[in-house]
């Protein structure tokens, strides 16, 4: 598929060989081209391109950090994952791409650009995608989110740089402000994302209040990770007027609710994305607990192993496809053992992956 850097009719005939990269192309208007590696066969594809509709509104509801697939070289499948994140969205939810649990870290700026406008061009609606776009270097992040608006996506969800620790409230600050005038871009939307957990580096409130301050229309809202439920309420607390609180688990989705909050980003979502919408869209009935009480139960079962892997063996196993076992090094699949003792755990609770 082929992508304009600059926008407005564009028609552009493409040439790909799919073991490795655009073989040619013939352009009105495009400078730019997506490398694609996938199946050994050749694709002519026709691609027209509309100046994307950018999207004004902020996102509230269950958003998966949706989950990579590796080929046997662990390049991106570009395949698999459209059709994972065509399944999420037929389950009701929105698509956090290159989040915690999408291997995000170990995938290239390259390649979270080029799976990005695959997707766009791959008929999701932008306006569903809150890609991450948070980098240790300033110029990443800042390329990264700059394509994320320009394809319209609904907004970004952003890690502080984490590499350094101990760093000043005013050098936070300085990172995402410089990031936002980077883009320079009325059409972005920036969600934090506070995972001390893994990043090592908080996002104090302090640092939240000024930035939503200088930038009120850019700062949208939170992804809190922390795993602490008080940090979470505290930050629905905060008074910043309609910034959107999302914690990092469903098993808080119930209380963020009642709280205030717009729902939740989490892992699970990749797996069990219909029962976390249900409560989502339920949470003021009657059976809101017994709801939650179920989403815990499989929360539970995924989050006492290697959460990655285990998410990747479940959609393994219930989609009967093994290309979804692998995950990129450093991290390691399940063994054997452990998919086995998985699926005997999900198949006690009644889990389904429906119309996987």
């Amino acid at each position: 598929m082929a992508c304009c850097s600059d926008y407005g009719w564009r028609e552009t005939i493409v040439y790909v060989d799919l073991t490795s990269k655009v073989l040619s192309a013939r352009s009105r208007g495009c400078q730019q081209f997506v490398h694609i590696a996938s199946k050994s066969e050749r694709l002519h594809i026709i691609a027209t391109n509309r100046t994307p509709t950018l999207n004004s509104s902020r996102f509230s509801g269950v958003l998966a950090p949706v989950i990579t697939p590796f080929n046997e070289d662990l390049r991106p499948d570009y395949a698999r994952f459209l059709k994972h994140c065509q399944w999420l969205v037929s389950q009701g939810v929105s698509l956090a791409v290159f989040g915690t649990n999408s291997e995000a870290n170990s995938l290239s700026l390259a390649e979270k650009k080029d799976l990005l406008t695959m997707l766009v061009e791959g008929g999701i609606d932008p306006a569903l995608l809150m890609p991450g776009t948070g980098s240790c270097a300033l110029t990443d992040a800042i390329e990264l989110t700059a394509h994320a608006v320009n394809l319209g996506c609904g907004g970004a969800l952003m890690l502080p740089p984490f590499y350094y620790k101990g760093v000043a409230d005013d050098g936070l600050v300085d990172f995402f402000s410089a990031v936002i005038e980077g883009v320079d871009d009325p059409a972005l939307r920036v969600y934090l994302y506070h995972i001390p957990p893994v990043a090592n580096v908080p996002i104090p409130h302090t640092v939240i209040k000024q930035l939503a301050e200088k930038y009120p229309t850019q700062i949208a809202g939170i992804k809190d990770s922390s795993g602490d439920w008080s940090h979470t309420q505290a930050l629905n607390e905060l008074g910043i007027e309609d910034f959107r609180v999302f914690c990092g688990s469903e098993s808080f989705l119930l209380k963020n609710m009642q709280a205030g909050g717009a729902g939740c980003i989490s892992a699970t979502a990749n797996v069990n994305p219909g029962a976390i919408k249900t409560l989502y869209d339920q949470w003021r009935t009657a059976d809101a607990e017994q709801l939650q009480a179920g989403l815990n139960t499989i929360r539970g079962i995924f989050q006492s192993r290697p959460l990655i892997p285990a998410l990747k063996a479940a959609t393994a196993i219930y989609g009967d496809d093994p290309i979804w076992f692998r995950v990129r090094p450093p991290l390691q699949p399940l063994t054997a053992n452990q998919r086995d003792e998985l699926r005997q755990e999900l198949a006690a609770a009644n889990f389904q992956m429906p119309d996987i």
